[in-house]
């Protein structure tokens, strides 16, 4: 169509708009395409600036202050701390068969008439302190000596121990080293002061890496068997977050299940990765985001996140206009279905109620991604559309057991790594990252199985130096 042939401009009427010069009426149709295409930017704009930890992938930590919600509990007029009237829960007094020094007070002489006194109290009033030693270090010395036989003149010498470490620091003080950045989350720098403030070690700041290589090396084996473990398991949850090796973008990747977690880096985010993280033969349920690395499992083994569903449904919120009215449609029936799956995961509710009380509630579900997907903003006609793509994913919780509806275990697991992130800018060489995903596979699976960290990186180290198999990440080995 001309622009002769176009129909004039809201409030102009066809015969005042026929009167109008050509030139007057070209420069009408081109500044309405200029209002049109700066609303459409304005749009844009006001989306980005709006966008929160409540409609994007944003962490909340990113929210400025007058964008955070405030706190959901109401005052309740009290003051803080303990209450009158509140049983305090005290120390237990150890038996004296667990205490190291008695400290004594007696009287010893009458206070009235200043007769001395004599015998002892069967029931004195105890107070127990607890204090923590000075800690020194160990220091053993090896000798290796080397004797002449009397009898031929043969030199004869020693053999160091097996259990002797080729370096100048012991086992333990390698899984020191590695359980301050590993599982406290100390830079370097920080490790070596705290070596030598609480364990009166002195320690050079350059020694403190290799002192986490020598672990992560002694760590790689059962690190490995982890990995073979999940890609047997019957449910997993996978993340990644970016990562920085020697200032690359790099990415560091999460796949965890009920009892062992692995981490690893790559400089990929892609679909090769997951492959390699799952097993390309993954037969599983993966719970995930809906990023694409993750399209070539069949969708009924995929579980997509409902927490980031949640904020793609805010976003069309707070985006306004008929993406509103979907939007709030959409919430309201999360906000129906989550709390039955509280009860079904609390056990006050059978799967087999909770999957029929599920039915209609998926059929809405469906009816109103579809009528997304005809918006006319662009936004979430295609994110209702890429949904739909994946339908069946947005139900495996409903129809498996052990499946979760959001990929909260797998944030949760990267979280440690964030911190890392942000307090080291990532890694700075291939060995370094290989120390990250080792540490954080091990202390985080061994929290996962309440067990205690620092005797198990220990004993791996141990079992470096003696040339034997380290202990397992495994549950039940």
């Amino acid at each position: 169509m001309t622009q002769s042939q176009q129909q004039p401009p809201t409030g102009i009427s066809v015969t005042d708009w026929e009167a109008t010069p050509k030139a007057v009426r070209q420069l009408v149709y081109s500044l309405l395409a200029t209002v049109a295409q700066l609303e459409q930017r304005v749009a844009m704009l006001e989306e980005i600036t709006n966008r929160n930890s409540s409609n994007s992938s944003q962490p909340p930590s990113t929210d400025p202050p007058y964008k955070r919600p405030p706190p959901k509990s109401k005052k309740s007029g009290r003051k803080r701390g303990g209450q009158k009237g509140h049983l305090g829960r005290g120390r237990k007094l150890k038996p004296l068969t667990e205490v190291n020094r008695v400290v004594v007070s007696k009287p010893l002489v009458c206070s009235a008439c200043n007769a001395l006194l004599l015998g002892a109290d069967p029931h004195p009033c105890r107070h127990q302190v607890y204090e923590l030693p000075r800690i020194e270090p160990e220091v053993i010395e090896y000798q290796l000596h080397s004797l002449t036989c009397l009898a031929c003149g043969t030199d004869n010498q020693g053999e160091w121990p097996a259990e002797m470490p080729s370096g100048s620091f012991g086992p333990r003080t390698q899984a020191t080293i590695g359980y301050l950045s590993g599982r406290i989350g100390v830079s370097r720098r920080d490790s070596e002061e705290i070596m030598a403030t609480l364990f009166r070690l002195d320690i050079s700041l350059g020694s403190i890496p290799a002192q986490e290589q020598r672990l992560s090396q002694a760590l790689a084996q059962p690190v490995e068997e982890a990995g073979d473990f999940i890609r047997q398991q019957a449910v997993a949850n996978v993340d990644e977050t970016g990562w920085y090796e020697m200032r690359a973008n790099f990415w560091l990747w999460v796949c965890t299940t009920v009892a062992v977690s692995v981490f690893r880096i790559t400089n990929s985010r892609s679909q090769a990765e997951a492959k390699q993280l799952l097993g390309p033969d993954y037969t599983g349920v993966a719970g995930s985001d809906r990023h694409s690395a993750y399209n070539w499992l069949d969708p009924h083994q995929r579980q997509a996140c409902w927490s980031h569903l949640q904020r793609d449904f805010q976003a069309f919120i707070d985006r306004g206009g008929e993406s509103a009215i979907i939007g709030s449609l959409l919430l309201a029936q999360v906000q129906t279905f989550f709390p039955l799956w509280y009860r079904v995961r609390d056990g006050t509710l059978s799967r087999p109620d909770f999957q029929r009380a599920m039915q209609p509630i998926r059929l809405e579900v469906g009816h109103l991604l579809c009528i997304g997907a005809l918006l006319k903003s662009a936004k979430t006609r295609r994110t209702c559309a890429n949904i739909l793509k994946i339908e069946p994913a947005l139900w495996t919780f409903v129809d498996h057991e052990g499946v979760e509806p959001t990929n909260n275990a797998a944030e949760r697991a990267l979280r440690r790594g964030v911190l890392w992130r942000r307090r080291s800018f990532g890694s700075q060489s291939h060995a370094g990252s290989r120390f990250v995903e080792r540490i954080l596979t091990v202390v985080t699976t061994l929290r996962q199985q309440n067990r205690d960290v620092l005797d198990y990186l220990t004993q791996a180290c141990q079992a470096a130096i003696l040339g034997v198999a380290p202990p397992s990440l495994l549950p039940g080995d």
